[in-house]
């Protein structure tokens, strides 16, 4: 039996800190700063989960058409990784803006609006 993989994408210091939690449920956890990092890893090897905070692009952020930090991750996973199941983190604020992810033909395996509850994360692991 192979280990499950997790990729943490830390962009804030508001991102739960679940080490433990993927621990006790058997995932070998990789803990990166930025979207590119995490493509830079499953580029080279698919992994199974990736739990990312979702920041809506107010302004020009990002270039002009992405919506989201998560725009790039999710067109990358179609190609590279397209069984790994993301877990976007989002504020309650941003909760609203959470559906334009919908033009990039990704679903997300679940949503969580912080203060994340640490039993509803694992109910999605």
């Amino acid at each position: 039996m192979s280990t499950k993989t997790l990729i943490s994408i830390i962009e804030s210091p508001a991102h739960p800190q679940f080490s433990a939690l993927y621990q006790n449920k058997g995932l070998t956890e990789t803990k990166v700063s930025s979207v590119r990092k995490a493509i830079s890893i499953f580029k080279k090897q698919p992994v199974d989960y990736i739990v990312a905070e979702f920041f809506y692009a107010y302004s020009t952020n990002y270039s002009g058409v992405h919506k989201s930090n998560l725009d790039v991750l999710l067109v990358s996973l179609k190609k590279y990784s397209p069984k790994t199941k993301v877990i976007a983190i989002v504020m309650k604020k941003e909760q609203q803006y959470i559906d334009v992810l919908d033009h990039l033909d990704y679903p997300l395996h679940g949503v969580l609006v912080q203060r994340v509850n640490p039993e509803l994360m694992l109910a999605l692991l």
